[in-house]
């Protein structure tokens, strides 16, 4: 009995993975679009926004600004409101685009009811979120080793920015300007472990009350001191003997008011009329108790105990 034979088909490896047809690629979902509740919108340097003011530091993503100062709280009934009403008012006369660093308003006779004033003693300082904490506990330790002082302000004067965008008017410190630097000495440790500029060498301590644009084609001003508080420092006029230009108004090529510098005999004057009044000590005397630090939009307080 003959046995029947088996035939054998061999297939080729190619031919089986022809036969099978490969799965599709599975398609990608797209994500629904982010709310816009939840965008944060990125910081716009416009300056119509902030009267003329242009940002003197680019913004940077994950960065805070950060500055240390003494401050002084004003109130109606203050002697030195009183006298600053006067001056401003006074200085506006000779410089309409003068602007108070407290807004004038009509509920309160022209003037705040209540604002600060502020005596730095850090230049802007920027931090990375992670050097938030750091920085705040530094400055609390620095603040708590120093006891509270008499300050006084001695006189009236004005101070340019670094960029030369701004002028100033100043009261400038008597009392106290030793207790002032030595909390500025006791900030550079840690200001030189983040990178960040300590403070003047010579620094003239003051707090602003008032400020003008300058013109952007003024002459170059000449320096007459080191310092700076957002960068400031001491300048005399370029030419004391020009005649004193109006300020520029809308409808020109600079849509806001702008100067090229103070009147030559403006803080002159302002010292000789207002300044017995400044170094008395019921009006320019107050006690030095607290420092803040603000870092973004948040600000703390440490009182000084020694």
């Amino acid at each position: 009995m003959k046995r029947a034979s088996l035939s054998l088909v061999e297939y080729d490896a190619s031919d089986e993975e022809e036969t099978q047809d490969p799965a599709p690629p599975p398609k990608k979902r797209k994500l629904p679009p982010l709310s816009t509740s939840l965008k944060v919108p990125a910081p716009i340097d416009n300056p119509a926004l902030h009267q003329g003011r242009v940002r003197t530091h680019p913004h940077v993503d994950g960065q805070y600004a950060a500055h240390v100062y003494l401050s002084l709280r004003l109130k109606p009934r203050n002697a030195i409101y009183q006298l600053l009403r006067e001056v401003i008012s006074d200085a506006k006369k000779s410089v309409p685009a003068l602007q108070e660093i407290c807004k004038l308003d009509e509920e309160n006779n022209g003037f705040c009811k209540n604002t600060e004033l502020h005596i730095s003693l850090s230049r802007p300082v920027y931090l990375r979120a992670h050097q938030r904490e750091d920085f705040k506990r530094e400055v609390m330790q620095i603040v708590k080793r120093h006891k509270p002082f008499p300050v006084s302000f001695a006189k009236f004067s004005e101070l340019v920015n670094d960029e030369q965008t701004r002028t100033f008017l100043t009261m400038e410190i008597g009392a106290g300007h030793h207790e002032l630097q030595s909390i500025a000495v006791a900030l550079t440790p840690i200001l030189r472990s983040l990178r960040q500029k300590e403070y003047y060498e010579n620094p003239r301590f003051h707090a602003s009350v008032a400020w003008a644009l300058l013109d952007r084609g003024s002459p170059q001003l000449h320096v007459a001191g080191t310092q700076a508080e957002e960068s400031i420092f001491a300048v005399e006029p370029p030419d004391s003997n020009a005649p004193y230009p109006p300020a520029h108004g809308p409808g020109s090529e600079d849509s806001f008011p702008s100067v090229p510098h103070f009147p030559i005999d403006l803080v002159s004057r302002l010292n000789e009329l207002y300044g017995e009044q400044l170094i008395s000590t019921k009006v320019g005397l107050f006690d030095a108790e607290h420092i803040t630090v603000k870092i973004g939009r948040d600000t703390f307080l440490w009182r000084m105990v020694g």
